[in-house]
């Protein structure tokens, strides 16, 4: 079938090379009529693609798509998801390009002869931004397939683009867990399972793998759906997420002549998932984000830009409320009118702008396994619910309540009265965990009940926030792919039909903290950490897995604290989205006085957050780091820093900022307003911030650099 090409014109054609050329990037795909479409050159718009005629490593490049079914598998056999036999059968049809407006579009049609079915590779860019979405379409043209794998993207151009070898590259990924999330580390991709081995005496390519995978519903209950690839000594960094709120995976290994990075969401080996393809049955795999920059730190600021790009923001986003939570180290979900009345007026004393009421506000004693119906509980409201609302309201907050819609209690009355179709079922049974059953959303009746429960607490009560939980993992399931897209699906017609209402995404802290989710909703609760020790860590490393602007940092200050804790809690809010808690009620007037300061600080930063550009000066910080960095770079230059030493930390510190290298800079404490035992000294030769926490620990500071007026600006990547 001979090759044909559309669009504007952008792309280049020369001879089996096609070149797409954005604002912020250019790729080389390679498209003959002989092999597999593949990528093989994806560098920045000030670089230069791969030449094709020159480099081995495109004599036999890694395929664009892998596709496997049942009954045309893998050759050779193994674990990894590369070498599929109609993987290497498919053959380019078609390429085009166009633009809808407002975002730029790139199509590769494939079509695999033996069994008639057609992969489509689509990319999707906003202009300027270095990076691009891209998933797979796959059709039938004849008969029924078993589909058990699709890959969403796969290329091995890194490795032509950096000019380095599987030895020098590494890897950067976190670890995921409840209380321990954004556990960041980097390994060399020789470490963490592509072994070396003799091909010339195996007669045949290495079969390891290194992969990163999360299973069952927290889609970031294992591991964050997030890597950079890392050849250091070439400035060349490829990043990459997986944009699915359910199982994902991705797979790094070597064949033959390349190596190769594949992204996919749910698979067969892994997961248990399998799809039937027919030509009225199409399947689109879940999208996947992948950007390239010249460092680590640039590679989070393509994403940081990607993810603003992909988000669906509406105007109700734009007001960035400081919620008060009344949960952590506070009432535990355990709230009543007595206990809540004298915290709502300290929040608004303090300054908040929403009071959401958390767990237990619907249950009578213990609620785990009852909940579902979503009605106030009589006794802990003895004059409603209605009136604890309307206090809020009069101290001039807006309300919200914590809410877990998709669950419904073993010993809740709606686990008997929905229908079995509105629940989650596994081989014919319906699934239970941790004393709760799993709705289907899917499912009418499901939705039915969800969008009564809405319609009740925003229409009614006038609710204007929902904490949306999620704490019972349900493990890999059939349906468990179509479920996760209603899930979006379902929540965007809330938000269509509410526009006012924000929405937090929860799910024992962030257990779902992927793209897919965090393109739709309104903050992110970054841990259910208690410590705030800790948490320093999980909210230093935030910005990596999310946006600055929905990075949603407990500050749970308690009135027993020592002061450095006491200002701890609080800066762990600071450089996000603060999420305040703690008994502000029985503080005395000087410490409240210390959350009124944090308020301030914060709300600087909020002038600057949906721009800002996240920065670690110390690298990502590690799980047992002593000293913590975190900035956030605005617009203007300014670098909002913050410093933690925790327990164990030497006294000083060096911090790079290379972008204010020669600069003359003012180095001003933003929380607290005076730097106490701090003491910084700035080496503008250096380009290096000294720091001295004065001997106590833990301790922490936020502080505020600034070019001094006149000095030009140095470039772009300042606090890198």
């Amino acid at each position: 079938m001979g090759l044909e090409r559309a669009g504007s014109g952008r792309g280049t054609v020369s001879g089996e090379f096609v070149d797409w050329t954005t604002p912020g990037f250019s790729v080389r795909f390679r498209v003959g009529d002989d092999r597999p479409a593949a990528l093989v050159s994806f560098v920045p718009a000030d670089g230069a693609v791969a030449d094709g005629a020159l480099s081995d490593g495109l004599a036999d490049p890694q395929p664009l798509v892998e596709l496997t079914t049942v009954g045309h598998g893998r050759f050779p056999g193994g674990f990894r998801h590369v070498d599929s036999t109609i993987g290497a059968r498919l053959r380019p049809v078609s390429h085009h390009e166009h633009e809808d407006g407002t975002d730029l579009w790139f199509r590769i049609l494939q079509e695999d002869a033996a069994t008639g079915l057609q992969a489509e590779s689509v990319f999707r860019v906003e202009a300027g931004v270095p990076a691009f979405q891209t998933w797979t379409e796959v059709r039938a043209e004849r008969g029924e397939h078993v589909v058990d794998f699709v890959s969403s993207f796969a290329t091995g151009a890194f490795l032509t683009d950096s000019g380095v070898t599987v030895d020098e590259l590494s890897l950067l990924h976190a670890d995921n867990d409840w209380a321990a999330e954004s556990r960041w580390r980097t390994d060399p991709l020789r470490s963490i399972g592509l072994a070396r081995i003799d091909r010339e005496a195996q007669h045949h390519p290495p079969r390891s793998r290194a992969v990163v995978q999360n299973r069952g519903s927290w889609s970031t209950g294992e591991a964050l759906p997030i890597g950079v690839l890392d050849a250091s000594s070439a400035a060349y960094s490829l990043v990459w997420q997986v944009e699915h709120n359910g199982p994902w995976l991705y797979e790094l290994g070597e064949t033959r002549r390349h190596a190769y990075l594949l992204l996919s969401g749910p698979t067969d080996q892994e997961h248990q998932w399998t799809t039937v393809v027919a030509p009225d049955r199409p399947f689109v795999s879940v999208p996947v984000s992948v950007g390239i920059a010249s460092s680590v730190g640039g590679a989070f600021e393509v994403l940081t830009a990607q993810r603003r790009a992909r988000r669906s923001l509406r105007p109700a986003d734009a007001s960035t409320p400081l919620v008060f939570n009344d949960y952590m180290n506070t009432l535990m979900g355990d709230p009543t009118t007595e206990k809540l009345l004298p915290l709502i007026d300290a929040a608004g004393d303090a300054g908040a702008d929403l009071f959401c009421i958390d767990a237990g506000w619907y249950a009578e004693g213990h609620w785990w396994d009852t909940v579902g119906a979503w009605e106030p509980a009589a006794s802990r409201f003895p004059t409603g619910l209605e009136a604890v609302i309307g206090h809020i309201r009069s101290r001039g907050m807006q309300a919200g309540l914590w809410l877990e819609p998709e669950v419904i209690g073993i010993h809740s009355p709606l686990a008997s009265s929905l229908p079995a179709s509105a629940f989650v079922h596994h081989r014919g049974v319906r699934v239970a965990e941790h004393g709760r059953h799993l709705l289907d959303l899917r499912s009418p009746e499901a939705r039915a009940h969800l969008d009564a429960v809405v319609d009740r607490l925003v229409g009614s009560l006038g609710v204007s926030f929902f904490k949306m939980d999620s704490n019972t993992m349900t493990g890999p399931w059939a349906g468990s792919l179509e479920h996760s897209r209603a899930l979006l699906d379902w929540l965007d017609d809330v938000q269509a039909r509410y526009p006012a209402l924000l929405i937090e995404n929860c799910a024992s802290g962030a257990m779902r903290a992927d793209a897919a989710m965090l393109s739709r909703l309104h903050l992110q609760s970054t841990s259910d950490q208690q410590d705030p020790v800790l948490y320093a860590s999980i909210a230093a490393a935030a910005p990596a897995a999310m946006l600055p602007e929905q990075a949603g940092n407990w500050a749970y200050p308690a009135p027993s604290m020592s002061d450095d804790l006491f200002t701890l809690s609080l800066v762990n809010g600071v450089l996000g989205r603060m999420y305040l808690s703690g008994y502000l009620n029985e503080m005395s007037g000087a410490q409240r006085a210390v959350v009124g300061s944090a308020i301030a600080a914060h709300r600087q930063v909020l002038e600057i957050i949906d721009t800002a550009l996240p920065a670690w000066p110390l690298g990502l910080p590690g799980w047992e780091d002593t000293w913590v960095a975190l900035g956030l770079r605005a617009a203007s230059g300014d670098l909002y820093l913050s410093v933690w030493a925790l327990p164990g930390a030497p006294s000083a510190l060096s911090l790079p900022l290379p972008g204010f290298l020669g600069q003359s800079v003012t180095v001003s404490p933003l929380f607290p307003t005076e730097l106490g035992a701090w003491e910084v000294s700035w080496d503008a030769a250096a380009g290096v911030l000294h720091v001295d926490h004065g001997g106590t620990t833990p301790t922490a500071r936020v502080l505020r650099v600034r070019r001094e007026p006149g000095t030009p600006p140095e470039g772009a990547d300042a606090g890198r």
